[in-house]
C-alpha cells in the first residue's frame, strides 16, 4: 500500500531528525525532563538513539519483521515520551508570557495518539482502520 510507505518514509524522517537533535542538541529536550525520570543526561541520549533506530527500522525495505519492530519500538516510544511534552505544556503555561501557547501544545498533544498508531500502521502490527471484517 502506497499510503503506508508513504507515511512509513515521513514517520522515519520525522523520527530520524529528532533523534540527530537529541544527540546534537539535548539542552532543550533536558529542559522540559519531568523531575521523576532518572538520570536525565543518559535518557535523551537514549531517546536519541531509539529514535534513530526505529527510523532506520521503519525505512528499510527489506525486512518485514524488523519494520514491525521498528513500528512497535516508535509506538512504544511515542508513548513513553508523552509525559515529557505533558510536563513542557505545563511549564509554558506557568510561565509569565505563556510559553508557546496552546496553538502549540494542543496539536502536540492530538499528535501523540497519532504518532502511536502511525508507528504500529507503518510497521504493519495493525491494518486497523482499513482492515476488513
Amino acid at each position: 500500500m502506497i499510503a503506508r510507505r508513504i507515511t512509513g518514509a515521513a514517520l522515519a524522517l520525522f523520527y530520524g531528525t529528532a533523534g540527530v537533535f537529541h544527540l546534537a542538541r539535548p539542552a532543550p529536550f533536558l529542559s522540559i525532563m519531568p523531575r521523576w525520570v532518572p538520570a536525565p543526561e543518559l535518557v535523551v541520549q537514549a531517546t536519541g538513539w531509539a529514535e534513530l533506530a526505529g527510523a532506520a527500522a521503519l525505512a528499510q525495505p527489506w525486512s518485514a519483521g524488523l519494520r514491525r519492530a521498528g513500528g512497535w519500538g516508535l509506538a512504544a516510544y511515542a508513548l513513553c515520551v508523552w509525559p515529557a511534552n505533558v510536563q513542557h505544556m505545563l511549564l509554558d503555561f506557568a510561565r509569565a508570557d505563556g510559553g508557546l501557547g496552546p496553538a502549540y501544545h494542543s496539536p502536540r498533544m492530538l499528535a501523540q495518539p497519532v504518532l502511536i498508531w502511525a508507528g504500529l500502521w507503518t510497521g504493519g502490527v495493525t491494518d486497523w482502520p482499513w482492515r476488513r471484517r
